[in-house]
């Protein structure tokens, strides 16, 4: 069984902004495979079914973004998830152009508090994870400003499809491995416009 979690923050006001990616990725999955809500555990919204024949959690954290793996913690802790080999997270990054996204077997928080969180409450960084490009923030901005505004129309449709292909990379990890889903997403990708 997998646990897959879209890191974001509840509540109306986050909706569409570009910390959300990954609880819009979680929406993705839960319309693609027709995935039934389950309620809340653990601080987290989830819901259970099957993606490409594998056993799957679909959570998003209820803790907002810092707190993420106060979440996760349960979560692994009640259904008996192995964190380094059936946890798949997908979140936001800054240093990726909107819409691009890249795979990873592990690694360091790279600064974002959501993953250092994770990283502390599981105490490994070894968990398999799915970034989705935001792009950088603009010089002058505050970071959680920029991380907390909704996408411009010109970059809304090249996240779209950064969010549809983050959702097929965590098909392509449960079914043919991590290796795989970076080998074909990991490339340089190039964004429509």
């Amino acid at each position: 069984m997998y646990l897959i979690a879209g890191l974001g923050n509840p509540g109306r006001q986050y909706e569409k902004t570009k910390h959300n990616m990954g609880f819009e990725t979680i929406d993705y999955l839960i319309d693609a495979y027709h995935i039934s809500y389950g309620g809340t555990r653990n601080k987290a919204m989830y819901g259970k079914g099957l993606i490409e024949g594998q056993k799957v959690i679909l959570a998003k954290p209820l803790t907002y973004m810092n707190l993420s793996g106060e979440a996760l913690r349960g979560l692994v802790d009640y259904y008996k998830i192995d964190p380094e080999t059936e946890l798949i997270v997908v979140y936001d990054d800054i240093s990726l152009a909107p819409g691009q996204i890249r795979v990873r077997k592990k690694g360091s928080a790279g600064g974002h508090n959501g993953i250092k969180n994770i990283i502390a409450q599981l105490g490994t960084q070894n968990f398999l994870r799915v970034r989705v490009g935001i792009g950088e923030k603009p010089p002058k901005w505050d970071l959680a400003d920029y991380v907390l505004a909704p996408f411009g129309k010109e970059e809304r449709a090249a996240v779209d499809e950064g969010i549809k292909r983050a959702a097929e990379a965590v098909c392509v990890m449960m079914t043919e491995g991590p290796d795989a889903a970076m080998n074909r997403y990991n490339q340089k990708q190039t964004v429509k416009e």
